[in-house]
């Protein structure tokens, strides 16, 4: 799998192109230039015109913002200090998605992006923050008492990226999604890094968890099994990686899991009896076992990595 349209909907509102003739109702703009004008060192002046072009006409009653290309996403660098410098400029601003990039536009671990974590603090009223990214991704621990829902994908997550995350406080976070991706693309967080998460003591109102694109997807699964923080969940999204007949053995094995609403799997490399059986033991939750891989054990990869 690779990123192949632009995402329709954003925060519950249609993502609607900037700029446009007209619009019905609440929309979440999408501001984008898919040109690449500069050099290595610069934001493309092209993206920095449009989207003050934007801030003039719509920036007072922005609520969900999504940024697309910012020129050649490999080359001109994310546009960082412009968001940041344009807060008093969106006050109202509850969403945003840093980087809705199809893989023709640029590939998700070419992309240059930096350190997103200023975008929390920059907005006091975000609630949503969606980053997508793979070269020079990075994170700090931050403080924020709005944010309720943090997606970060990517081909391969920096083992920093996540001790970041989870060094962050976040009183209000109730979603928690986390492409970990392959070694191959920088993915080198492991089990042990995730320990504080799954020990249940961190981000307490926590109640959707995706940790998503994994090739370490078996031994996630067996952390899940007996990991405290599965008790208080509603969803568990472990879809996208490479989870197998021995990851799923070792999740029915452990701790109850019918007390969850949904369990997104797809995109895994399961046999059909191990996914009948997933599904069978959990006849009152949601089970998404769609987009079986096969099972060669030397042809597994996740469903994002370049």
């Amino acid at each position: 799998m690779t990123f192949h349209q632009h995402d329709e909907t954003f925060a519950g509102l249609p993502v609607t192109e900037f700029p446009a003739e007209s619009v019905a109702g609440p929309v979440a703009w999408r501001v984008s230039y898919d040109e690449e004008d500069t050099s290595e060192e610069a934001v493309s002046p092209g993206f920095r015109a449009k989207f003050e072009t934007f801030l003039s006409a719509h920036g007072a009653t922005t609520e969900s913002l999504v940024i697309g290309p910012w020129g050649y996403a490999a080359f001109d660098h994310a546009p960082l200090t412009q968001l940041q410098e344009a807060a008093p400029r969106l006050p109202g601003l509850r969403s945003l998605f840093l980087g809705d990039i199809t893989f023709d536009e640029c590939e998700i671990s070419w992309m240059k992006v930096g350190d997103v974590s200023p975008l929390i603090t920059s907005f006091p009223l975000l609630e949503t923050l969606q980053v997508r990214g793979g070269e020079q991704f990075g994170f700090a621990p931050v403080a924020s008492d709005s944010l309720r829902r943090l997606v970060v994908q990517s081909g391969g997550l920096p083992r920093s990226f996540t001790a970041a995350v989870l060094g962050s406080t976040f009183p209000q976070l109730t979603e928690l999604e986390l492409w970990l991706g392959t070694p191959d693309y920088g993915g080198d967080t492991t089990v042990a890094d995730l320990s504080p998460l799954l020990g249940g003591t961190l981000f307490p109102g926590l109640r959707r968890l995706g940790l998503r694109n994994a090739e370490i997807a078996d031994e996630l699964a067996a952390a899940i099994a007996h990991a405290p923080i599965v008790a208080r969940l509603e969803s568990l999204d472990l879809s996208m990686g490479v989870l197998s007949d021995r990851g799923a053995h070792a999740l029915l094995a452990g701790q109850p899991l019918t007390h969850l609403r949904e369990l997104h799997l797809a995109h895994h490399y399961l046999s059909e009896e191990t996914a009948a059986a997933v599904v069978a033991a959990l006849p009152g939750t949601r089970v998404d076992v769609s987009e079986p891989q096969g099972a060669d054990e030397d042809d597994r990869y996740v469903a994002v990595a370049e």
